[in-house]
């Protein structure tokens, strides 16, 4: 064989491996991208979760409490306003997220007052109802919890796989950004107080 050839053959064989190693790559950032997406759809799903059993807790809350009616307003209130913020999981901006982030906190800030006034009636604290609406909300809360978890672990990895090199020459030429992360509210780390 001339030496043209196998250079020839050489640098076509290059060229495959290249493009094999690349469409893997490739393919590898598209499925870690949907992994992204389906994690902001399971936090979203939790969400909704709460948001679908507030009326419930509202409505059970409002037999026995009746003169605690700012309480349930805002409670109210907050759900319409967060089931009315939506974030696209294509397109997570750091502004979208801190809205959804706030409206969300919203919602729990107004249930935590909610269920502070529910100590000053008895009766409420044993109606069955309300115990089980009660444990249903602790646990969507958890749930909402690890969502958020595997939404960040999926970003996190998503991110470090279109950031290492040479697999970032591949995302930026096929346009994969960073995703962001879902961060706690701005004095999460202080414990709340109670008060009676």
């Amino acid at each position: 064989m001339k030496k043209g050839t196998i250079i020839g053959l050489s640098i076509a064989g290059l060229f495959v491996i290249i493009f094999l190693w690349g469409n893997g790559r490739y393919n590898s950032m598209v499925t870690s991208d949907e992994e992204v997406s389906q994690s902001w759809a399971d936090v979203q799903s939790q969400y909704q979760r709460r948001a679908d059993l507030i009326p419930n807790l509202v409505e059970t809350v409002k037999g026995y409490a009746t003169h605690e009616s700012k309480t349930l307003t805002d409670v109210v209130e907050a759900r319409a306003k967060a089931t009315q913020v939506t974030v696209d999981p294509t397109n997570i901006t750091p502004e979208k997220l801190a809205e959804y982030q706030a409206a969300q906190a919203q919602v729990g800030s107004a249930i935590g007052r909610l269920l502070v006034s529910v100590e000053a009636y008895p009766d409420l604290k044993a109606n069955q109802n309300f115990k089980e609406l009660q444990v249903q909300l602790e646990g969507t809360e958890n749930r909402i919890s690890v969502a958020r978890d595997r939404y960040n672990a999926a970003v996190k990895g998503y991110n470090v796989m279109i950031r290492r090199f040479p697999a970032n020459i591949i995302a930026n030429m096929a346009g994969f950004d960073k995703k962001e992360k879902f961060e706690a509210k701005a004095g999460a780390e202080n414990a709340p107080q109670v008060k009676f």
